[in-house]
């Protein structure tokens, strides 16, 4: 199979049938054999009628139902669980997304042997205030941290090797995150193609401005994950170790200076309990302990965790 079609969708099903068909009429003018695979994230609408009514006419056309909302991530990696294609593509169902650009992404991994692709909305018709500017500081704050030099981390519309998808983990709300899991994972060709962004045609945004403050948590997340997320003991151990270090040297010489003026000195000194600075350096000691412990822990839970089930699947439909 050539492509797989991954769509994460919540409350979409006006937008549906037009976005099916179109999908459609781009898979049959270039020949592909293909998948599309909906993923219907917790809809209180008829969403998912909508897609039982289309996989019945068209075979290609397959569903994956939530019992409740879990998040785009969640949708993402249930969707990659099942992808078929050498290809795989995900966009977003609002219809902002054009798969006219299906084939240029999919040209990009088979004949330029790029491992992921990501979308670039250049011109965006979104409210300039409230998403494009907010947007160009976390795009912008990502390039920095993850060292992945793309303009649009948060576009939905991507191309990825089967390989890739099956050996990246999403979860959370990594899904903004996939083009450094997948640079982490070791799949250094990541590229970028300029795309169309339309406006929405129906319904309204289901992503505020709360997405840019979790998106700008997720990157330190992903950031500590990255550089210290197999050996969390490299960072809280040091760290503790060295607190606790000042801490324990800072009170022998607070108890060693008190002995000196008594015994050598013959001069009056205040009882270390009265001394604020024994108080500070006990206070080292305590966090330093706390944090070795936390790094102890840390690789103690990573040797230990089971791979929990991150959400429910209530129905499938041609999968």
């Amino acid at each position: 199979m050539n492509i797989s079609i991954i769509i994460p969708l919540l409350n979409e099903q006006e937008s549906l049938p037009e976005l099916t068909s179109w999908i459609e009429k781009v898979m049959f003018e270039n020949n592909f054999s293909y998948e599309v695979i909906f993923i219907d994230d917790g809809s209180t609408d008829d969403s998912w009628e909508t897609i039982n009514q289309l996989s019945s006419k068209n075979p290609s056309v397959k569903g994956i139902r939530f019992l409740r909302n879990y998040g785009k991530s969640q949708a993402l990696h249930a969707g990659f669980a099942k992808a078929q294609g050498d290809v795989i593509i995900t966009m977003d169902a609002d219809l902002q997304d054009s798969p006219d650009e299906i084939p240029g992404l999919y040209n990009m991994v088979v004949n330029d042997n790029y491992d992921l692709v990501s979308g670039w909305k250049k011109k965006r018709y979104d409210n300039a205030v409230t998403k494009n500017l907010p947007s160009k500081l976390f795009n912008a704050a990502a390039r920095r941290t993850s060292g992945v030099q793309l303009n649009d981390f948060n576009c939905g519309l991507k191309a990825y090797k089967n390989t890739v998808i099956k050996n990246i983990e999403v979860s959370g709300e990594m899904h903004r995150y996939i083009p450094v899991l997948a640079k982490n994972a070791g799949f250094s060709k990541i590229g970028e193609k300029v795309v169309i962004h339309q406006a929405r045609k129906y319904g309204e945004s289901k992503f505020g401005m709360s997405r840019f403050v979790n998106g700008f948590l997720d990157l330190i997340t992903i950031w500590f994950l990255s550089k210290f997320g197999k050996r969390p003991m490299h960072l809280f151990g040091a760290l503790g170790t060295i607190m606790f270090l000042i801490g324990f040297l800072s009170a022998g010489y607070i108890g060693v200076s008190k002995l000196i003026k008594l015994f050598y000195l013959d001069q009056e000194t205040i009882l270390v309990t009265d001394n604020p600075w024994f108080y500070i350096a006990l206070t080292t000691m305590i966090i330093g302990t706390q944090l070795f412990l936390a790094g102890f822990l840390g690789e103690i839970i990573l040797r230990t965790k089971n791979n929990e089930e991150r959400y429910k699947v209530s129905t499938e439909i041609n999968l």
